[in-house]
Order: C-alpha cells, then sequence, then structure tokens
C-alpha cells in the first residue's frame, strides 16, 4: 500500500532545487521508509477550503484529503481551536463539560444501542481499543478482514492490515476474506461476502481459534472502494452474530458525512454495527479519534481493565472536533456530499462512454473510485495509466491517488466542501489527459 503512487528518489535530479532540498533533509531525518506522493513531490506551505498553495503560491485542487473533512482551515474550526487553547489544555483526568458536552452530540448522531464512547488520538489507537473490546467480550483472538484492508499501524493492528503487504506478516489468528467486488467477482455480492466470513470463521475453529470479530471499513477504501449495492452487508453481519462474534465498522474513512446518505457508512447498508471506530476527519486535523460501543460489549472490557488516554478527547481537540459538527449541520455537508457526489460519478460515467480505458465507476458520496483497465485486456488492471493520470493531474495541479491491491484505481476523496464546479475542472482535465493516452 505504501508503494502507491509513491515518489521514486531516483528521479530527484529533475527537482525544482527547493523542493530537492526538502527531500533530501526528508531522508535525512526520517530514513526511506516514509514515503511521499507523486513523482514531483508537492511542497504545500498553506490552505483554504479545497485548495493547497505551494511554496511560489500556486494553487492545487485537493480532490483527495478526508482529513480536513470540512476544508481546509475552516475558519470556525481554527477560532474554535484557538479560543480552548488560549483557556486551557491540559490532560484528560479532570472534569470537563466541553468534552461531555461534545460526546454527548457524537452519541446522538448514533442509533440505539451505540451510547458509550473513548476518546484517542488516531485510528489506530481506536481500532487497537475495539480489538481489546472484541476479545474482552467475546473470549475469543480470531479476527476477519478484506484481503487489502488497511486499518493502523501498530502491532496488533498492522497484524490485521494486509495492505502492508508480505513484509508485515498477518497474524496466526487472522484470516481475510476477498472484497465485496460486484465488477470482478460474484454480482451477487451480498450472498458471496457472507459465504466468505462464514468460511473464514469456520476456518478459524478448526485451527482451535475462537472467533472474535469482522472488521471492516464501511466503504472498502483500500480494497478499491465497494459500495454498492446498499445493504449487501447484512447477511455477513447475521453470520458474524450466529457465531458469537461483534461487528466492529470502521468509519475512519467513510464517517462524518462522506458517503452523502448519513453520518455513518454503515448506515447505507441498513446493519447495527457492536463497536464503531472513527479518526482522521473527526477534527479536521486535529488528534481526536474515538471508539463507540454497545454498553454491554464495553462493560464486559471496563469490569476487567479501566482505560486511561493522557491526550485522547482533550479539550482543544474536543472543541475542534463538536466545531466540525457544526459545520456538518450549518453547511448541509451531508446532502452537498450526496448531490456533489452524484455529479461526480455521473461526470465519469459519462467518460466511461468513450474511454474503454475505465472500467469501472463506484463510490457514494464524495468518495469515487474510477478503475482503470487495459482496453484490450478485458479487466486486466491498468497500474501504469493510473500512475499517468494521477501524475498528469499533479502537473495540472489537481490532487488525487490510487487505491486497490493493483494500484489502478483513481482515488477521489476531496473535502466536504468540493463544489460542481470544482467536479468540473477535474472531470474536464481528465479527459484531457485520457484523450492524450
Amino acid at each position: 500500500m505504501l508503494a502507491l503512487n509513491a515518489f521514486n528518489p531516483e528521479s530527484s535530479s529533475s527537482l525544482d532545487p527547493v523542493v530537492l532540498g526538502l527531500v533530501k533533509r526528508r531522508h535525512d531525518v526520517f530514513g526511506s521508509g516514509v514515503p511521499l506522493f507523486y513523482e514531483d513531490p508537492v511542497h504545500v506551505v498553506r490552505a483554504e477550503g479545497v485548495w493547497l498553495y505551494d511554496h511560489e503560491d500556486r494553487r492545487y485542487l485537493d480532490a483527495y484529503n478526508n482529513v480536513p473533512s470540512v476544508g481546509h482551515c475552516h475558519p470556525h474550526v481554527v477560532q474554535a481551536v484557538a479560543q480552548q487553547a488560549a483557556q486551557l489544555n491540559t490532560h484528560t483526568r479532570y472534569l470537563s463539560g466541553v468534552v461531555y458536552s461534545y460526546a454527548e452530540r457524537l452519541l446522538a448522531t448514533f442509533p440505539e444501542p451505540l451510547s458509550k464512547v473513548l476518546f484517542t488520538s488516531s485510528g489506530t489507537e481506536s481500532v487497537d481499543l475495539a480489538m481489546r473490546l472484541a476479545r474482552f467480550h467475546t473470549g475469543g483472538t480470531g479476527f476477519i478482514v478484506t484481503r487489502f484492508a488497511y486499518h493502523g499501524h501498530s502491532t496488533a493492528v498492522a497484524e490485521i492490515t494486509p495492505a502492508f503487504g508480505p513484509g508485515v506478516p498477518l497474524g496466526a489468528h487472522v484470516r481475510t476474506v476477498p472484497a465485496p467486488d460486484g465488477y470482478r467477482g460474484n454480482p451477487d455480492v451480498e450472498a458471496s461476502f457472507a459465504a466468505h466470513v462464514e468460511q473464514a470463521i469456520a476456518d478459524l475453529e478448526r485451527h482451535g481459534i475462537r472467533f472474535a470479530g469482522l472488521v471492516i471499513d464501511s466503504i472498502f477504501s483500500s480494497d478499491g472502494l465497494f459500495a454498492d449495492p446498499p445493504c449487501f452487508l447484512r447477511s455477513a453481519v447475521e453470520v458474524v452474530k450466529r457465531a458469537g462474534g461483534i461487528y466492529i465498522a470502521d468509519e475512519v474513512q467513510p464517517g462524518f458525512g462522506r458517503t452523502g446518505a448519513g453520518m455513518w457508512g454503515f448506515e447505507r447498508h441498513q446493519v447495527m454495527p457492536d463497536v464503531v471506530v472513527m479518526g482522521k476527519p473527526m477534527g479536521n486535523g486535529m488528534p481526536i479519534a474515538a471508539v463507540v460501543a454497545h454498553p454491554e460489549v464495553l462493560a464486559s472490557f471496563t469490569a476487567r481493565s479501566g482505560y486511561f488516554n493522557t491526550f485522547g478527547g482533550n479539550t482543544v481537540c474536543c472543541a475542534a472536533a463538536s466545531a466540525v459538527l457544526d459545520v456538518i449541520e450549518n453547511e448541509r455537508l451531508i446532502e452537498r456530499s450526496a448531490t456533489v457526489g452524484a455529479y461526480l460519478r455521473q461526470g465519469f460515467e459519462r467518460l466511461q462512454t468513450t474511454y474503454q480505458s475505465i472500467g469501472d465507476v463506484r463510490g457514494a458520496g464524495l468518495y469515487v473510485g474510477v478503475e482503470l483497465v487495459d482496453p484490450d485486456g478485458g479487466k486486466t488492471p491498468d497500474t501504469a495509466e493510473a500512475l499517468r493520470i494521477v501524475n498528469g493531474l499533479r502537473q495540472r495541479r489537481i490532487l488525487i491517488s490510487t487505491c486497490g491491491p493493483a494500484g489502478n484505481v483513481l482515488k477521489i476523496r476531496p473535502p466536504l466542501q468540493f463544489s460542481t464546479e470544482h467536479c468540473d475542472l477535474l472531470l474536464n482535465t481528465t479527459e484531457e489527459l485520457l484523450a492524450r493516452g
């Protein structure tokens, strides 16, 4: 996964001198294991709304970042952070109305009985904690994930993250299932996915490993983005519950209105998770994440283990996160995600009728995947073409990336302030590049 759309240091001789100097400094302090995006890395110095600006004050349309979900440097969020930072920011073992007010607002966005929350500082921490909850509640240790899933980078979470590749082995207690790919696989994705989950549970049990839980990103982001048909997760969740496991919905990517069908990605499937994890977009760039759980699941954990996180849910981050909810509500960003996202998908579907290299267009809300294939090779992934488009867009100052096991799916995931005018710029420039193919 880390190699997708990654900068190749061997091409650095052609870089802008300022960028080249920063690339060398980055390597000196981080080493070679922390990759950059694009053939020509972008040096970002400021941002506003859906725009990033480089060291020469050239602006780039950001069609990729879901961290500043309500827009880069949104004034309302900036003001909330500044005011709270000037008033109080300390560890989390004091009473705080700011924190509890946000917790109450956040929980109000969930259906019953998801009514308890624990704060962390990152999505990785949230997934790690959710795995602990699952083990305490079920008495099991076995987990099931999809074959190219990314869930985080702690030791425990890396063991359920096949996207890292063979250099980071999966745990012996982990089984993978194919992503619900209706483009290449069984078109009956609901039945197929449920059957694969059932087989994985049986394999765990055959090896003497008690099943604990299914962990899935509600939109299968790293696997290549699979959203449809709505409700296809229901049968798999029923299989999990019958087997005594829990369903952990990873909402780090699809959460906070991105799919346009509600606040949370799992809502599109009309399923009820036992535990929900969230992160990146929660604080619009501030380090806050959370685990929301059914009270019985949480009780199994807290009966035997306390929980404390020095920075998770501190007052400044909670002020930022509360401001994010304000913006989502006041600017009607869930509705915007639905309408603008539909416009964007329809635009790519129009391009698909002209360019055979577009094999599939899929997604939900402002999360769109465009799969590029060899026009003469059926559904053969065309990784080279995807990289050509991504880097061609970057040269024209539009930023996207790729996803999927072959890295051939254009990954388009802009801030939720994206408009149809921004879509037109992205679509027209992409068509220009496709025509030059």
